[in-house]
C-alpha cells in the first residue's frame, strides 16, 4: 500500500473543500483586518459584548504554552502539521458525509492557523467576546474564525457519537 491509499476515501474531497473553504474564509478575514482595515490601530466595538481587538496568540488554544523562543513557532506548526496529516488519513475513512463535513472543519480551522505561524510566528485572534464592559468578569478568549471552524467540527464529531443515528444506542 501507497501513502495514496491511506489518504483518499469515498468523501475526501468533498472534505478537502470544506477544509478549504474554512481555511480561505479564515484567511481572508484575518488579511482583511490585518491589512486593510488595520485592526492594530483600530480596536473596534461591534457589540456592548463584542470587540474586534488584535492579538498575537504565540501559544496554542486559549494562550496555552505561550512562548517567544526563537524555535516555538516551528514546534507549534510540526505538531499542526502531524495533526493534519491524521485528521486526513480520519477524513480518508470516514463513511459518512458528516463526518466529513466535521473532520473538514478542523482540518481547515488547523491550516488556516498554521499559515498564521508559518508567516508571523502567531496566529492573530480578533473576536473578543465579553460580558457587556471588556473590563467584566465574564470575559471569553479571543479567538479567531480558524478557531471556531475546528470547534464547530468538533461539536459535529461529538454529535454524531453521542446523539447520531449511528451513535452505539443502549440495549
Amino acid at each position: 500500500m501507497n501513502l495514496a491509499q491511506y489518504l483518499r476515501g469515498p468523501y475526501t474531497i468533498f472534505g478537502l473543500s470544506v477544509a478549504a473553504v474554512a481555511g480561505i474564509i479564515d484567511q481572508a478575514s484575518k488579511l482583511y483586518l490585518l491589512f486593510v482595515y488595520d485592526l492594530a490601530n483600530n480596536p473596534t466595538r461591534v457589540a456592548p459584548f463584542l470587540d474586534f481587538v488584535l492579538t498575537r496568540n504565540t501559544g496554542i488554544s486559549y494562550g496555552l504554552f505561550s512562548s517567544d523562543g526563537a524555535l516555538w513557532p516551528f514546534v507549534l506548526l510540526a505538531f499542526k502539521v502531524v495533526a493534519v496529516v491524521v485528521l486526513w488519513a480520519w477524513l480518508a475513512k470516514a463513511e459518512h458525509r458528516f463526518t466529513a463535513l466535521s473532520l473538514g472543519l478542523i482540518i481547515g480551522g488547523a491550516v488556516g492557523n498554521a499559515i498564521d505561524r508559518a508567516a508571523y510566528g502567531w496566529v492573530m485572534d480578533f473576536v473578543f467576546f465579553h460580558g457587556f464592559g471588556a473590563y467584566s468578569y465574564l470575559r471569553w478568549y479571543v479567538f479567531n474564525l480558524a478557531d471556531v471552524a475546528i470547534v464547530a467540527g468538533v461539536i459535529g464529531l461529538l454529535y454524531e457519537s453521542f446523539a447520531g443515528e449511528r451513535a452505539a444506542k443502549a440495549p
